[in-house]
């Protein structure tokens, strides 16, 4: 049989596979092979906790694959090069990969396709990661939408239930060409090994990912549209990094989403599929915009005065040590687990570029270290509508007060105390805000801040007052 290449890239799974799929119904025997360029995604090159992952989910891919009767064949350099040099030493007649629309990789794989094609080549990629991609979805003006609500709604009317495929039961092994490198010469994991806490939490992998989804079908799904917005509760589906990576489709996570739905759960499956859906969003204005990875999609933005946050500030805020107790939580959640709650993104998001003023670039860049689901059009969108620069992005002017956000979201504190333990003295209503006993903060919790890095009351009028100054100068 001929041989077809198939790339494995962030789509880390056999199941509903498509270029898979292709290379078996085009009577090929697949050589899979993945394929590490950080330097080819610049400036947005993996980060680390992203990276850990990846290691994780390319082991238990070989496993499956070696499970099958073939195995995966791991490389590290120029992409195009590499494929023409394992093509060349297999003698594969084509190749097939699964799109990815990261502007950098976009680009690439364009020039990449057009090469391969030249050599006289079958090459064929298709959508591996998306319920619509990203220019199916179009106004009536055959314009890019800007705004969720609409986007939605005209995706919503072109919804198709794709027809799930399972992994085949055994592979054929390509019995030729290179053998690659190993798993570590990839250099993937972080030294010293901070990463090894994060797998107590998750398990990287299409199994782990199936295994999740169970999980939250029969949990947390129940009670998602309520509790998706308490971090002190097992309320989301923390489904994010699997998604991600590609270790499952999305056309499978939503069937199974749905067919779950009963009287108790509607409303839960309904919220769930309108957070699939800012997925899709994400993903549509970065194709469209890719510039909005690195510059304010409102250009009024530009002539924002955002503060020259000193190194040390940020780090405080990095670190979670701002002084306010929410903010502090989530950043060490971060830090510990490699994820952070979605409700508690928002509020150290709005921390940093209302009260301290900082940039949103700088959030964006911690988190795309830090994230094990670190999405770049996930992480564009978010930290865009959060800092009030983006499309369909929050008001400006809606600064959130995370001492608020913690007592309605956090009632209990035990979400802060968790993350923030040097708390659990003080009485449960002060851990919301320390600083408004300082006797008694200074006496139960002596080693946490005895003020917030930037005051709530005047960060927040600091930050209107600049918001004033710029529309005033429009």
């Amino acid at each position: 049989m001929p041989i077809a290449l198939v790339w494995f890239r962030n789509d880390l799974r056999l199941a509903d596979n498509p270029a898979l799929r292709a290379a078996l119904d085009g009577g090929y025997t697949p050589l899979p092979l993945y394929i590490h360029a950080p330097e080819e995604e610049f400036p947005w090159a993996p980060g680390a906790a992203s990276l850990a992952w990846r290691h994780q989910s390319l082991a238990a891919l070989d496993a499956d694959l070696r499970q099958r009767g073939t195995h995966l064949r791991l490389f590290h350099g120029p992409s195009l090069a590499i494929l023409q040099a394992v093509v060349a030493a297999s003698g594969a007649e084509a190749v097939f990969w699964n799109r990815r629309y990261e502007p950098a990789i976009e680009q690439r794989d364009t020039g990449i396709k057009q090469a391969l094609r030249a050599q006289g080549l079958r090459v064929e990629s298709f959508n591996g990661s998306l319920m619509f991609e990203p220019w199916a979805v179009q106004t009536k003006q055959g314009g890019p939408f800007k705004v969720f609500t609409p986007f939605w709604r005209a995706a919503s009317a072109q919804w198709r239930n794709e027809p799930l495929w399972e992994a085949p039961a055994a592979l054929a092994e390509a019995d030729t060409g290179p053998a690659g490198v190993p798993l570590a010469a990839l250099g993937l994991l972080p030294t010293p090994r901070w990463d090894m806490p994060f797998w107590s939490d998750w398990t990287p992998g299409e199994a782990g990912a199936h295994a999740a989804l169970e999980v939250f079908i029969d949990g947390a799904l129940h009670g998602y549209a309520d509790s998706r917005d308490r971090p002190d509760q097992v309320g989301t589906s923390r489904l994010s990094p699997h998604l991600h990576f590609g270790e499952i489709a999305p056309w499978r996570l939503a069937a199974a989403i749905q067919s779950a739905r009963s009287a108790a759960s509607a409303a839960g499956v309904d919220a769930w599929l309108r957070e699939l859906g800012w997925r899709e969003f994400a993903h549509h204005l970065l194709h469209h915009f890719p510039q909005s990875a690195q510059h304010n999609f409102n250009p009024a933005f530009d002539r924002f005065a955002w503060a020259n946050l000193r190194e040390e500030t940020l780090e405080r805020w990095r670190t979670g040590r701002t002084g306010v107790p929410i903010v502090d939580a989530g950043l060490r959640e971060l830090l510990a687990t490699g994820w952070m709650h979605n409700r508690v993104r928002m509020i150290v998001g709005s921390y940093l570029t209302k009260h301290m003023r900082a940039h949103w670039l700088e959030g964006a860049r911690w988190f795309w270290d830090t994230l094990v689901d670190a999405d770049l059009a996930n992480n564009t969108l978010g930290w865009q509508w959060v800092a009030g620069t983006g499309a369909d992005a929050a008001p400006y002017f809606r600064v959130f007060n995370p001492v608020t956000q913690a007592t309605r979201f956090d009632p209990d504190a035990r979400y802060i105390t968790r993350w923030v333990p040097e708390l659990a003295k003080l009485p449960t209503a002060l851990r919301f805000a320390p600083w408004t006993d300082p006797a008694v903060a200074a006496r139960l919790a002596p080693d946490y801040p005895a003020h917030p890095l930037v005051d709530l009351a005047s960060g927040r009028d600091a930050a209107l007052g600049a918001y004033r100054t710029l529309r005033a100068s429009r």
